[in-house]
């Protein structure tokens, strides 16, 4: 008797492989149609709607971002928290070591600090490693401003793991001329992310800033991640939006290779205006 194959899912096979199939069978295809339609149905909040939990042994940053819910969150609700005592800079919380993971769970690891920054010590990011590998059952989401750190430590990062940047926009001098961070530019990031070799890449173009439709699709199309969130700036941080007509143009062109969600989504601030 035939052992039936097994069909592929989204997480098992290499983006590669899922583009050249995604063109050339039915349906994985319609599979990613519907897996985009539920999540795309259900997702209006601020988490990413693939994320089951959140974990933050390491916590803090110093890229100081305009929109950066984090920081304030530190700085405000959780300024009585030891981990904030010094405010947003970056610290080790040892007790989270004690937490563990099942099969089934996602967990963004360090949604209140960017844990590959370059302030951020080897030893720490290792530390988080080692503890992930405990759980080869459960999987993982980094994101991170400076995705190049991820080809400086690849041979210690596990498989089970998403690697994820943000990508507000392909116009580098925004990002400087607006002071929307200190990071490295997107350009910088996009460039990593391209020779970024792993089969589970994730992009999130979050808070989307204006941007030329040509060049973000040719630098999303070359990174290939396997999924997309895209979403504007949930606290009227007044930036430069681009208007909601691109915004879904864009989203429809990189729907052609990879899962796109959508998080808020609505009229640019200066059309809302009008």
């Amino acid at each position: 008797m035939a052992i039936p194959k097994k069909t592929p899912t989204l997480l098992d096979i290499s983006t590669e492989d899922y583009c050249k199939v995604l063109k050339e069978n039915k349906k994985l295809k319609l599979i990613k149609n519907v897996l985009e339609t539920s999540l795309n149905h259900k997702t209006h909040g601020k988490m990413f709607s693939i994320v089951t939990s959140t974990w933050n042994p390491i916590s803090g940053c110093l890229y100081d971002c305009r929109y950066c819910w984090a920081k304030n969150l530190a700085l405000t609700k959780l300024k009585t928290a030891k981990r904030y005592a010094n405010g947003f800079k970056p610290s080790l919380n040892t007790s989270e070591f004690r937490v563990r993971f099942g099969k089934g769970d996602l967990v963004f690891v360090a949604d209140m600090g960017d844990m590959f920054a370059p302030f951020i010590q080897d030893k720490w990011i290792k530390q988080v490693l080692d503890h992930i590998r405990q759980f080869p059952e459960a999987d993982f989401l980094f994101m991170t401003k400076n995705p190049k750190r991820y080809l400086e430590l690849l041979p210690f990062i596990p498989q089970n793991t998403i690697l994820g940047t943000t990508i507000e926009t392909d116009i580098d001098s925004i990002i400087t001329q607006d002071k929307v961070s200190i990071a490295p530019p997107p350009s910088e990031r996009a460039e990593a992310m391209k020779k970024l070799e792993w089969d589970r890449k994730m992009v999130s173009i979050e808070p989307i800033l204006q941007f030329d439709l040509n060049t973000l699709v040719l630098w999303l199309t070359d990174i290939d991640p396997f999924i997309v969130y895209v979403g504007y700036d949930n606290y009227c941080n007044q930036l430069r939006e681009p208007s909601m007509q691109q915004t879904l143009q864009l989203m429809q062109q990189l729907s052609e290779t990879a899962l796109v969600i959508k998080k808020t989504i609505r009229p640019a601030r200066f059309e809302d205006s009008k």
